[in-house]
């Protein structure tokens, strides 16, 4: 195992006054955060799996994934705005300081909230459901650590975010 290092969110969430959907991670991995955007690593399925439900393009640039994103109503966040961190291991993570998910919820009507993994959904449990009020649905990672899910068992459980 590596070294732990001490690693604060750099990105901004992403949604606007349309957003309706918001879904969670933990902390943007170290590829991700190389890209200064989420789900960054070429193997995480993230965007293959918004692509199947909404049956469109998969995105490439940051840009296009914004766009993807509002057009479906969909903010997107993590849970964790600082920790302490081996690399990109969930598994690792200590000394949680989480995100204000206020901003988003002052702006916008979210109905449903959906975990990307079992990390963001038992952190958002633990330091923001008191203040928001509502329940988390979590989802499978999407992340190549789960080899379990294909990406057509993904979609299949990601799809619930089209309920909202």
């Amino acid at each position: 195992m590596g070294e732990y290092q001490k690693i604060e969110h750099t990105f901004e969430p992403v949604f606007d006054k349309n957003s309706r959907i918001l879904i969670l991670g933990s902390l943007p991995s170290v590829k991700s955060r190389e890209q200064g955007f989420y789900y960054g690593h070429p193997q995480n399925r993230f965007w293959k799996v918004l692509a199947g439900i909404y049956e469109c393009d998969t995105p490439v640039c940051i840009e296009d994934k914004k766009k993807m994103l509002l057009y479906n109503n969909i903010a997107i966040w993590d849970v964790i705005q600082s920790c302490d961190i081996v690399g990109s291991s969930d598994s690792s993570i200590k000394n949680v300081a989480p995100t204000n998910l206020s901003l988003i919820f002052a702006q916008c009507n979210i109905k449903g909230i959906y975990a990307n993994g079992k990390t963001a959904a038992r952190l958002y449990r633990k330091f923001s459901q008191k203040i928001t009020g509502l329940e988390i649905i979590e989802l499978p990672s999407t992340s190549p650590a789960n080899a379990a899910f294909n990406l057509e068992r993904l979609i299949g459980e990601w799809v619930k975010i089209k309920c909202n």
